[in-house]
């Protein structure tokens, strides 16, 4: 059972996350050492199977080892990273990793993009092929809106209010929720359907979906996540960027303009106001940046 679920997870990290070669290579370790521990004290429970308490055992066995605190973080980042994945997948209802505890040692950042480096990539979708109408309605809604890329291949015609300017979301565990939208992303939105979407046959039991593909079926995440990859390199934008960094540059830009934490919280559907508040620390970069550059005593 493990072996299939690892190499699923790797497959994600690659196509969905976008991490390097090595990052992917020592999260597939870390979820192997679990593998490991759970074949020899828990040989009759499978990774669907485990619970918090497992996993603290686990923690705990690394502890004896007398693993650093960074090396120890690392790995139950790992684990916490393949139970999200898990979840993502649907192939559990409960994270048991959720409220499992790492040495305090930071976190980091998500990477973004500026708004400039926004603009660029837009700019390079050709407009004039059907594709290109799609795609930048695409990039223009995840950028505007800050939604999973998940929420965007399951976006149904039925939830776009473009008279208001909102989107009504079904993020993770089907919870819905309304987020506004931009009047630039309701424009492409609209050249996208009038003169593609409009003309397409979707296949059966894909009507609702707004992005279809050339068959007439919703896109995937990883085509979304290729697209996008395709068009950095088009556009000359060297960082290594996926659907989740659309997101991210959403929440950031909104923090750096002052926008209220508990708004940003809600349209980004996160659970618990800690998970936004990551975008506070880059908020303080961000003005540390601005004392450096244009104080007359930085």
């Amino acid at each position: 059972m493990w072996t299939p679920l690892i190499r699923q997870f790797r497959h994600y990290l690659t196509l969905e996350r976008s991490l390097s070669t090595n990052s992917i290579e020592a999260y597939t370790r870390d979820v192997q050492k679990l593998a490991d521990y759970v074949g020899t004290e828990f040989p009759s429970k499978s990774p669907l199977e485990l619970e918090l308490e497992h996993l603290r055992k686990f923690v705990t066995a690394l502890a004896k080892l007398e693993i650093s605190p960074y090396s120890q973080a690392r790995i139950i980042s790992g684990i916490k990273a393949f139970y999200r994945f898990l979840m993502y997948e649907d192939r559990i209802s409960e994270d048991p990793a959720q409220l499992l505890e790492a040495p305090k040692l930071g976190r980091k950042l998500p990477d973004t993009l500026s708004y400039e480096e926004i603009e660029t990539l837009l700019a390079a979708i050709p407009l004039g092929e059907s594709e290109g109408h799609r795609n930048r309605a695409m990039l223009e809604m995840l950028y505007s809106s800050g939604l999973r890329v998940s929420e965007l291949v399951e976006l149904k015609k039925s939830q776009i209010f473009a008279e208001v300017g909102f989107l009504k979301v079904v993020g993770k565990g089907n919870k819905e929720r309304l987020v506004p939208v931009g009047r630039a992303a309701l424009h492409y939105l609209k050249l996208y359907e009038e003169h593609v979407r409009a003309q397409q046959v979707p296949a059966k039991g894909q009507e609702e979906f707004v992005f279809l593909n050339r068959r007439g079926q919703k896109l995937t995440r990883v085509m979304v996540f290729l697209i996008i990859k395709k068009t950095a390199e088009k556009a000359g934008i060297q960082k290594n960027i996926s659907p989740h960094t659309f997101r991210h540059s959403f929440a950031t830009h909104l923090i750096e303009g002052g926008a209220d934490l508990r708004a940003v919280q809600e349209m980004l559907g996160h659970e618990s106001i800690t998970t936004t508040e990551i975008y506070t620390h880059l908020d303080r970069d961000y003005l540390r940046q601005v004392l450096t550059e244009f104080h007359p005593r930085k």
